[in-house]
This record gives C-alpha cells, structure tokens and sequence, in this order.
C-alpha cells in the first residue's frame, strides 16, 4: 500500500509540475503580446498548488501515520496578474496611444526562466521518486520469490 501511496503522491506533483511549465511556457511565448481576445496586453499567469490530505484520519491512524499526514499537490487556481502593464515609448507601434505609448505585459523573462528551472527541477524529481518507489517495488517481489 505504501508503495502505491508514494507513487500517487509524486504522480500529483507531476501534473502540477507540468501544468506549471505550461503555464510558464506560455507567460514567456506571450511576453510581448499587445493585444489579446479580453483586451489590452497579456496578463501574467501563475499556478497556485495547495496540499490535499491523502486518506482518513482513521485510515492513518490504522497505518500507524497518524501525525505524519501525507498530502497530494493539487492545483487550486491559475491566478492571473492584476497589475497595471508596463508603458514602453514606441510610437512606431500598431497598438501605441495618442501619445507614442504601448502597454505591454508585466513578464520578466529572466524571472520565468528561473521559474521554470524550477519547475523542472521539481518535477523530475518527483520522477525520480516514482522510479525509486517502482523499483522498491520490483525488490520486494524478487524477494517473496
């Protein structure tokens, strides 16, 4: 059973992860998007993950993990950016104002690179744990032979 609730818990932090790349993806393939279908600039996307207790308190109390509460990661909300866009000068723009002025996202590219390194990272670690769980798995069996 353990195993089981080891690989469902990390196969919760990969979908997160990975749903938090693209979101990432495309905060960075839209960092120079003026305009879009709700209007004005792209607006900045983020994930936001909550932890979602695995079982019941009877079900952990029976496994002896009572006090030791595992959680799956879910994803609560894609919270979008309510800040006001950048201004950037560029007169020569399709989308510039009366006065020269463009509004542009509110994305540092820099910033969402870092993010999704991270990302990465998280998420091929909760690969290696699937992995690690299987072939803990694949042991146990070999040794019951």
């Amino acid at each position: 059973m353990g195993f089981f609730k080891s690989m469902s818990i990390s196969s919760s932090g990969l979908s997160a992860q990975r749903l938090r790349m693209n979101t990432l993806s495309a905060n960075l393939a839209n960092a120079n998007t003026t305009r879009t279908d709700e209007g004005g600039p792209y607006r900045r996307r983020d994930v936001v993950f909550t932890a979602n207790p695995t079982g019941s308190p009877f079900e952990d109390f029976l496994n002896g993990t009572h006090g030791a509460q595992l959680s799956e990661v879910k994803v609560a909300d894609i919270h979008q950016d309510t800040k006001e866009p950048r201004r950037v000068y560029d007169p020569t723009h399709a989308d510039a104002d009366s006065d020269g002025y463009v509004e542009m996202p509110n994305i540092q590219v820099m910033t969402e690179m870092v993010n999704m390194i991270t990302a990465t990272r998280a998420y091929e670690a909760n690969a290696t744990a699937i992995n690690e769980a299987k072939q803990m798995a694949v042991k146990s069996l070999e040794i019951g032979r």
